[in-house]
This record gives C-alpha cells, structure tokens and sequence, in this order.
C-alpha cells in the first residue's frame, strides 16, 4: 500500500510501501514546487519536483521561479 499526501492545489506525493517509514519531510511550496526529505542511512536524500516556466513565459516569470527555487533548495539543508 503506498501512501500520499496530497497539497491544496491537487498535487500529490506517492512513496512506496517500502519507504515510507524513511519520509521526514514533505513540503509543498506553490503549485510549481515541492520537496521530500528522505531520512537515509548515512545521510538524508532531497527529492525536489519543479515545473520551470517554459521559454515563451516572459523573463520576470522566469527570474522569479528561479529565485524562489533557489530559496527553497536553501531552506530544504536547513
């Protein structure tokens, strides 16, 4: 049986059976970020899920996506 935690926005998070016990963490971060701290044996796994602008979006959007991505990747090794 797999296990899901679902954000406000509909996005999910499915884990295996096998390591659910090793989630710590899940964070969702808007509707186009979300991390999942692993608790591994010698040191824990970061999985991050982004859906980055795409090339036609204007250079602001991007700029902005960026930054708060680069936030994110910060605070998740806090």
């Amino acid at each position: 049986m797999e296990r899901k935690r679902k954000s406000s926005s509909g996005k999910r998070i499915f884990v295996h059976h096998r390591i659910v016990s090793a989630v710590k963490r899940v964070q969702f971060v808007s509707d186009r970020m979300s991390y999942t701290v692993l608790r591994g044996c010698w040191c824990n796994v970061i999985v991050q899920n982004v859906h980055a602008p795409s090339e036609e979006k204007s250079d602001d959007s991007k700029d902005s996506f960026y930054e708060e991505l680069e936030q994110v990747f910060l605070k998740s090794f806090s």
